[in-house]
């Protein structure tokens, strides 16, 4: 084990389309390398999975140099090589699992193959110090919204809703794409958002209606407004009427922010907890970050949001991942282990 600071562990992260490699020191930072292949996939409007996986393959060795040279610390140094196991693209998941894989062996390091989305609410360990006891948490990313129960970081995370359709993030792009606007969406609508009128249109809260309670409390869906967003517009351009993009990205944005936060307060209630955690590229948001905010202050919920540019996918969450699970003492990764697309939010460590 290294010094009292916790243990030293390297993290890597190729879920999707960010080459990420991060060191962390029990909770604290050393290093946070982010190699990003979005403009890559800018002209094609969209993640491109043979795209992510090769620039991952030309990214991850000099990520690796950055971030050692960053904290400075030897490789030897290593207490365990965390790295994402899952859920990701199959491809992308697969080359960030090759160079955990082959820096275990060469330097005899424990492995451990950790979940990406319970990374996002560790993270939030690097600027808040540890989490209560239980609390809840609302993940809200490109391919993922959900609403989770954290009782223990290393070993006790369950699901209390998620996306049923299109994510929040994925809404984003598409509703971008109709205005015209450049991928990533989120970003995009969010400027714009800033000079429209959130209550200009209102458009659908998706499973929000008394009928959608009993099966579908904690549950998000985002298909229905991009497809309102989508038949709005056309309606006015057909009708020969100039669309107020910036009305239409305020209304939008106000529709996912307001979903999102209900039911986030709500599942806080449900739960008994006075804690809810935000994590996930769209946690970046600033209409979900203030909503947030203001709702869970006026029921006395502590809302916990780790600063923005920990909010997209990186290699310091999965290394504080790690670290906790290395001081827990959960027992490594097998070598033999492979990636899990769709891993399940209740495996923390694979």
């Amino acid at each position: 084990m290294s010094d009292s600071g916790g243990p030293l562990v390297l993290g890597i992260e190729s879920s999707c389309d960010e080459t990420g490699i991060g060191i962390v020191r029990g909770r604290e930072l050393l290093a946070n390398e982010v190699a990003s292949s979005v403009a890559e996939h800018v002209r094609f409007g969209g993640v491109v999975p043979e795209v992510a996986s090769r620039a991952h393959l030309s990214a991850m060795v000099p990520a690796l140099r950055r971030a050692c040279a960053s904290a400075d610390v030897d490789l030897s140094e290593l207490d365990g090589i965390a790295v994402t196991a899952g859920p990701g693209l199959m491809g992308a998941l697969v080359v960030g699992l090759s160079a955990a894989k082959a820096l275990a062996v060469a330097l005899n390091k424990p492995l451990y193959g950790v979940n990406h989305l319970i990374g996002h609410v560790a993270v939030d360990l690097l600027d808040h110090g540890p989490l209560p006891a239980e609390c809840a948490a609302l993940l809200v990313s490109g391919g993922h919204s959900s609403l989770l129960h954290v009782r223990d970081i290393t070993g006790e995370v369950s699901e209390l809703g998620a996306t049923i359709d299109d994510a929040a993030g994925e809404a984003y792009d598409k509703v971008a794409r109709v205005l015209g606007l450049a991928y990533p969406g989120g970003p995009a609508i969010d400027e714009l958002a800033a000079q429209g009128n959130p209550k200009a249109i209102a458009f659908p809260r998706g499973l929000t209606a008394g009928k959608d309670q009993a099966k579908h409390r904690f549950d998000y869906s985002f298909s229905g407004l991009k497809t309102a967003v989508s038949r709005w517009v056309e309606t006015e351009r057909l009708a020969g009427r100039e669309v107020p993009t910036a009305d239409v990205a305020a209304s939008f944005q106000e529709a996912v922010a307001d979903v999102l936060t209900a039911k986030a307060v709500a599942a806080c209630n449900y739960l008994g907890v006075d804690t809810l955690l935000l994590g996930g590229g769209v946690a970046a948001n600033s209409r979900l970050r203030t909503l947030l905010a203001e709702r869970t202050a006026a029921v006395g919920v502590t809302l916990r949001r780790p600063r923005p540019g920990l909010c997209t996918d990186n290699g310091a969450m999965i290394a504080v991942l790690g670290s906790a699970v290395v001081a827990a003492g959960r027992r490594p990764s097998a070598l033999e282990i492979g990636a899990d697309p769709g891993m399940p939010i209740s495996t923390v460590l694979a």
